[in-house]
């Protein structure tokens, strides 16, 4: 589902990763983000949803703007109903990686955006909710 402000993507195959970054890198720059920083949502959004797609095979990723007195911004939240995270704090180190990959996903969502949440537990799934504030 897309509108002018919002937009949601289901994630189940490699051209879903793209969608979400398309819709991701435009939805910023209606927001009023350079478009270095709508880059970075774009790249952000592309690893998050290659994350659901390698260890969950299934998920949703939403974009949406963001409020916060006078900052202004986009939230990606990624949810999916995968095997979660036994280990978060590992999930999060550089190099570190259950798929044989480079171990950059995670870490690298949390150098891009602003701030950054993640909700996992073994078993029940996985959100990571990011924020990027327009300077």
């Amino acid at each position: 589902m897309v509108t002018a402000d919002e937009a949601r993507v289901d994630i189940s195959t490699e051209g879903d990763i793209v969608t979400a970054r398309q819709y991701g890198r435009a939805l910023a720059r209606r927001l009023g983000f350079s478009n270095s920083a709508a880059t970075l949502v774009a790249t952000a959004i592309s690893e998050l949803a290659r994350n659901i797609l390698l260890y969950a095979r299934h998920g949703e990723l939403s974009m949406r703007p963001v409020e916060a007195g006078v900052r202004r911004g986009l939230v990606v939240v990624a949810r999916d109903d995968g095997p979660g995270m036994p280990d978060v704090t590992r999930a999060l180190q550089d190099g570190y990686s259950t798929s044989g990959r480079l171990g950059l996903g995670l870490p690298g969502v949390r150098r891009l955006m602003d701030d950054f949440h993640i909700d996992t537990a073994p078993g029940k799934g996985t959100t990571v909710t990011v924020k990027k504030w327009r300077e």
